[in-house]
């Protein structure tokens, strides 16, 4: 009898503990936000700031069931081996209640808040955590992996810097979501095969699979670049661009993003032969076509009015173009005449006729001025040289060759290929020009 109600009172304690774990940071949260009412870009910043952990956090948990970190006793719902309590409660208490309790705290300061505040309550949480010898190094690793991110894309993101950077995350943000978080939910509700069509692959159809994803992401990812690089801003509908970007793989589709979600998340379900993510991906779908495509069509038509319905006069939401759009001056390239397989290139780029784009000789620019081809939009917004000079010459073509110039601008790809071709004896040189500058 003593026993069981032992066992009773043990229950009875861990089951308060499952329920603090989510109501406290949800009240604290609620509180800060009354306190400090609504910021500017409120929530943008707290959207991102949940929307990076929520993945994050569940790739830590499922790195914990390997390393042992900590564990968690008790009957009740479970994700991964967490309680669905503590996981809401710990997105809560990192994606949520700094951007709401401090909107103005220094990163630093408020990452130091969050840790300190980790640290005291781990210990605490006896029965429902338990942790192991190592802990702390699970706490470290969630600390680089979940809570840094998560503080630095919402706070660029609520002072408006940083703007590469935070683009950036915003797309492993959303890689993250589609391919990871998504399955992973619906693994739990609708168990199966789960991640074993993947795994249990060759290695041979694997490397296909992942290399055909990757390349069908590419318009997306580019897409996102774009935004940053001429639009001066980011997908995130609350941090929009704030030109019109009519540029890149905006010449094919009006919205290669979405279109290029779409198609990773039908493959993805095809490679994890999972029915339940076709529905996600038709979800997305019809999200992109009916509410994105009215709130983009009030918000883009009100901000850049004749020149955004010119636009869409000629480029479809779900269909791309074969040959691309370009409207007002054309684009330049310099590419030096003296140079022997420059010169080729050059040849190259004009016997396919260019739409938008004007190939002149480098030599006519003032000596000293240019050492590697040179891409100059006509609004002078993102001047570029040497492979990606190619990769943005690229998008004047057709829609292939504009994939492809959008893969070599990638990171990490243009800097690899640029470092071949200067390993390779075409890289940067002086020209004799024919002005004197």
């Amino acid at each position: 009898m003593r026993a069981a109600w032992m066992n009773d009172a043990w229950m009875s304690v861990t089951d308060w503990e499952r329920a603090a774990a989510l109501y406290v940071p949800l009240t604290a949260a609620l509180i800060a936000r009354v306190v400090h009412g609504r910021q500017p870009r409120q929530l943008a910043v707290s959207l991102l700031g949940v929307l990076w952990v929520m993945p994050a956090l569940l790739a830590v948990q499922a790195m914990n069931s390997w390393a042992g970190w900590w564990s968690f006793a008790g009957d009740g719902a479970e994700f991964h081996g967490m309680p669905i309590e503590c996981f809401v409660g710990w997105v809560l208490l990192w994606g949520l209640l700094p951007q709401l309790a401090f909107p103005r705290l220094a990163i630093g300061w408020l990452a130091a808040i969050m840790v300190a505040a980790d640290l005291v309550m781990m210990p605490v949480c006896k029965p429902l955590v338990r942790l192991g010898p190592h802990w702390m190094l699970g706490e470290a690793f969630a600390v680089a992996v979940v809570l840094s991110p998560a503080l630095c894309v919402a706070r660029w993101t609520s002072n408006s810097t940083h703007l590469k950077a935070r683009a950036a995350l915003q797309v492993a943000t959303s890689g993250l979501l589609f391919l990871y978080l998504v399955p992973e939910i619906v693994f739990a509700l609708r168990p199966g095969a789960g991640w074993g069509p993947l795994l249990r692959a060759d290695n041979l159809s694997r490397q296909i699979d992942i290399q055909l994803l990757l390349l069908i992401a590419v318009p997306g990812v580019s897409a996102a670049m774009e935004f940053a690089e001429r639009g001066h801003g980011t997908p995130i509908p609350y941090d929009p661009p704030k030109r019109l970007v009519t540029s890149g793989m905006y010449r094919y589709c009006a919205n290669p993003m979405q279109m290029s979600c779409a198609a990773v998340m039908l493959l993805w379900a095809g490679i994890l032969q999972n029915g339940w993510l076709i529905l996600a991906a038709a979800m997305s779908a019809i999200y992109s076509a009916g509410i994105a495509h009215w709130d983009e069509k009030e918000d883009l038509g009100r901000r850049f009015g004749n020149d955004w319905r010119a636009y869409r006069a000629e480029v479809r939401n779900w269909r791309f173009r074969w040959t691309p759009y370009h409207s007002g001056p054309p684009a330049l390239i310099y590419i030096a005449a003296s140079c022997g397989p420059c010169s080729e290139l050059s040849s190259w780029l004009e016997a396919r006729s260019p739409v938008g784009l004007r190939v002149i000789d480098a030599e006519e620019l003032p000596s000293g001025s240019i050492r590697r081809m040179r891409y100059d939009p006509a609004d002078g917004s993102c001047t570029v040289e040497g492979v990606r000079a190619m990769g943005r010459a690229m998008e004047h073509l057709t829609f292939g060759w504009a994939v492809a110039g959008a893969l070599l601008r990638m990171p990490g790809i243009w800097q690899g290929v640029q470092l071949l071709m200067d390993a390779s004896g075409l890289g940067p040189r002086t020209l004799v020009t024919t002005i004197r500058g």
